[in-house]
């Protein structure tokens, strides 16, 4: 069936191999604590029914335990409305500039990209933020295609190394290693640019030529590690990760809780990401998790690439993306995998 895709913007060159997935969010709720279930998510300041928001002072209130990963008191922070006011949140707690903060894992002060801090918080989730740490400058020669990178960043203006695939140009570099912020290639400072400019810019150095790297690595805790056995929980006695409730996090709008994803929703979340990855060498589940609700109501491709074009047009998906993204959907739809 032709999608009907005229209207659609010229897709830009597909970035095939130098990956990229964003963190990204924006919440708006002042805190909320005792909540039994529900996730929060980021809309667009309207509550379902078109209803406006509720008044700041009938919000119920979200409070978030954190800590620093590489060791640090756990604080308490509320009323955060996006990543960057999270981050200022953190800053204040600790004392350290915004700007310092890299990303954020939930439930664990190790660098795990699958623990990532992206589009949803559980509302007892342990948010442990990690900084800056050592400047490296490297000299990298190209001696293929692919570096075999794959890039996210924090939605924040940070883009940093989520995998490393093995036996690539960059996993013989022992050097580079995965939560690796990005600060410049070739002395082009990439500080605010997105996860696909920056993977974009990878794929397109020149084959045969060496480039220059400017990396900034988490601080990493040395004696610390022995002292986080005791530190999972906070002190009034919170959980890690076992609310049942999401905090859902999106770049416009306030946060919601809502109730958590089906198993539909969650297949259909992984395919789409993985299907962003395979056309648009990008990694990205808040992205997919938005394409699957765009997609899980339309009647036909039609319908869901217009959806597309409305919502999400500055990404110029290739029509054939789109086409399998509605499949992928439809699959999930029956248990197909």
């Amino acid at each position: 069936m032709p999608l009907g895709l005229g209207r659609r913007k010229k897709a830009s060159p597909l970035v095939e191999n130098e990956e990229a997935e964003p963190i990204r969010a924006g919440l708006n709720v002042p805190g909320m604590e005792g909540i039994d279930g529900g996730v929060v998510g980021l809309g667009e300041g309207a509550t379902s029914e078109g209803l406006p928001p509720p008044p700041n002072s009938m919000r119920p209130r979200l409070i978030f335990h954190t800590q620093l990963a590489h060791g640090s008191p756990t604080g308490r922070i509320e009323g955060f409305s996006n990543v960057r006011e999270l981050y200022a949140k953190i800053g204040e707690a600790f004392g350290i500039p915004p700007s310092e903060v890299m990303f954020c894992t939930l439930n664990t002060h190790k660098v795990d990209m699958d623990k990532l801090l992206g589009g949803q918080i559980g509302l007892e989730d342990f948010i442990f933020a990690h900084i800056k740490g050592q400047r490296k400058e490297i000299e990298v020669f190209k001696g293929e295609d692919a570096l075999g990178l794959t890039i996210t960043d924090n939605g924040a203006g940070y883009a940093f190394i989520k995998r490393i695939r093995e036996g690539s140009i960059i996993h013989q570099i022992q050097v580079i290693n995965v939560g690796d912020m990005i600060e410049s290639i070739n002395g082009h400072r990439l500080i605010g640019c997105r996860h696909y400019e920056v993977a974009k810019m990878l794929k397109e150095l020149p084959k045969g030529k060496e480039f220059t790297i400017k990396l900034v690595e988490p601080l990493k805790a040395f004696d610390m590690i022995s002292q986080r056995s005791g530190g999972s929980r906070s002190a009034s006695g919170v959980q890690l990760g076992t609310g049942r409730g999401t905090l859902r996090l999106r770049s416009k709008g306030p946060a919601t809780v809502e109730e958590l994803p089906s198993a539909f929703e969650e297949k259909a979340i992984e395919k789409v990401d993985d299907l962003l990855e395979s056309y648009m060498g990008i990694r990205d589940s808040e992205l997919a998790a938005t394409m699957v609700e765009l997609g899980k109501d339309k009647k036909n491709p039609d319908e869901f690439a217009e959806a597309l074009d409305e919502t999400l047009g500055d990404f110029a998906f290739p029509d054939e993306f789109v086409f399998d993204v509605w499949g992928a959907i439809g699959d999930a739809k029956v248990g197909r995998v």
